[in-house]
Formats: C-alpha cells, sequence, structure tokens
C-alpha cells in the first residue's frame, strides 16, 4: 500500500489579548484630551488674571488722581476771591455801590481754573466707571474659566442620586455615597477616612476632617456643591468630594476615584512576550 500523505498541522500559540491594547489606547487618548483640556484653560485663567491685575492697577490710579482733583477743588473753593481793579472814574460818573457790585460780580464759580477741574473730574469719574464695568466683567470670566476647568477636570458634579447613577453608567470612575453624622469618630469611605465636624445649615457649609495616606486633613467652611480634590500618590488622577446636603448635624455626598491606580495602568501597557514561532510537524 502506498503511503497516505498526512496534512500538515500548525501549532497555535497563544495569541495576545488585544482588549489590552485597546483599553491602554482609549486611556492614552483620553488621558492626551484632558492635558490639552487642562494646558488651554490653564492659559486662558492666567490671561484672565493678568487682565485682571492690570484693570486692579488702572482702578487704583485712577482713584488717585480722582481724589487729587477733588482736593485742588476744595482748594480753589476756599481760596479768597480777588476783586479785579477798577479803574477811577470822575465823582459824577462813578455810582454810589460800584465797590459791593464788583466784588459780588466774581464769585468761585466763574472762575476758569474751577471750571478747568470740574471737567477733569466729571471725565475721571467716566472713565472710573468704565474701568470698574471692565474689572467685574473680567471677574465674572475669569470666575467662569475656572468653574468650567474644574467641570471639565471632573466631568461633572452630581446634585442628586439619579445624576450620580448616571456619572457611574460612563464607567470612567469609582463613585462612593455617604452620610456622615457629626461626631469625633470617623467613617470609611472607599479609600478614605472621614468625620464631619460641623454643618452649617444656614449658610450651606461644613466643617470635616479626613484622614488620607496615614495623613489628617482639615477641610473648613466649604461650601456646598463645593469640590474637594484629594491627590494620591498611587491615582492618575485626583479624588474628589463633593457634599450635595446639608441638614442640622447631618451631611450627604459621594467621592469618586479613577477606575485604574497607576500600578494597574503600567502593567495593562506592558509589552507582552511575542508569541512562538509555528512551527510544521514531521510526517
Amino acid at each position: 500500500m502506498e503511503p497516505v500523505d498526512r496534512p500538515v498541522q500548525h501549532e497555535s500559540g497563544p495569541h495576545p489579548s488585544w482588549p489590552v491594547y485597546l483599553l491602554v489606547t482609549v486611556l492614552a487618548g483620553a488621558a492626551l484630551i484632558s492635558w490639552a483640556y487642562f494646558y488651554r484653560e490653564k492659559r486662558q485663567v492666567q490671561e484672565l488674571a493678568a487682565t485682571n491685575q492690570t484693570l486692579n492697577a488702572t482702578l487704583v490710579q485712577f482713584q488717585n488722581r480722582l481724589q487729587d482733583l477733588t482736593q485742588r477743588m476744595d482748594e480753589v473753593k476756599s481760596a479768597p476771591v480777588v476783586a479785579a481793579p477798577v479803574a477811577r472814574q470822575p465823582a459824577k460818573a462813578r455810582p454810589a455801590k460800584a465797590s459791593k457790585a464788583t466784588a459780588q460780580r466774581t464769585a468761585p464759580r466763574d472762575d476758569p481754573r474751577f471750571l478747568e477741574l470740574k471737567g477733569q473730574l466729571s471725565d475721571q469719574q467716566t472713565e472710573l466707571a468704565s474701568t470698574r464695568e471692565d474689572l467685574n466683567k473680567t471677574r465674572d470670566d475669569l470666575n467662569g474659566a475656572l468653574n468650567n476647568t474644574r467641570d471639565e477636570l471632573s466631568g461633572s458634579i452630581a446634585r442628586t442620586h439619579d445624576e450620580l447613577v448616571a456619572l457611574q453608567k460612563r464607567g470612567e470612575r469609582n463613585y462612593y455615597e455617604f452620610e456622615l453624622n457629626k461626631s469625633k469618630q470617623f467613617q470609611r469611605v472607599g479609600p478614605l477616612q472621614l468625620a464631619l465636624r460641623k454643618a452649617d445649615t444656614k449658610h450651606k457649609r461644613f466643617d470635616m476632617n479626613l484622614f488620607v495616606d496615614d495623613n489628617q486633613l482639615e477641610k473648613k467652611g466649604v461650601n456646598l456643591y463645593e469640590t474637594i480634590w484629594i491627590n494620591m500618590g498611587d491615582r492618575p488622577q485626583p479624588m474628589e468630594l463633593v457634599v450635595n446636603q446639608i441638614t442640622k448635624d447631618h451631611i450627604q455626598g459621594y467621592l469618586s476615584e479613577p477606575k485604574y491606580k497607576k500600578s494597574e495602568l503600567s502593567q495593562a501597557a506592558a509589552p507582552t512576550d511575542p508569541p512562538p514561532a509555528i512551527g510544521l510537524s514531521q510526517r
């Protein structure tokens, strides 16, 4: 019998896990986009801060000039009025009350210096009002830029439980809801320990102590919906603590942290061993 040729069999080796590469690519792209947004907002905040400083200096300069003009006007008003010399006339042609009329004819309001200072003061007041308006507008823009930067860094802030559920569905961060009563004892919330010291319902503020990496921190006068940024060494982004409800001796909120630690990201980004070469079996 003639030997029958057997089909060549290929040894299959382990294939690289492509979801890991996809995850690394997505995380790298997200980090790059976040850095670009942060850099752009940082530049805008710096420009607005410089403009704000310039307007403040201009405002101080205008106030000094206004004060100087006001002082000069007071000096002009208090200065004695010198009557213009009157030519002597014959006794028959000179009226009896000429001296009194000449003394009353020149008043401080007719003094050219007074009119000039009055005009300069009016111009300075107009420029001062315009500068104040520009300064207020710049401050509003600066506050808006800071708020936009915070929102872009954190994604958004959940003010209710339903909004927090919507953030959790994104899958970008881990979220921990908590409720704290006023106490000296610390309560575990995710990777942190929290303790409520004071809850001001009238002004919607609170005081809190935190344990972060074995270090105790104290936060006073934190407003409702204000984000507390917490940096930890093993997190690629800061954690966020937000309180969205303040009642008597009680607060409610949530803590969010990046879904992956730096060590996990580095392990996912590490190159895997190449697959073994495909060989041919002997006949």
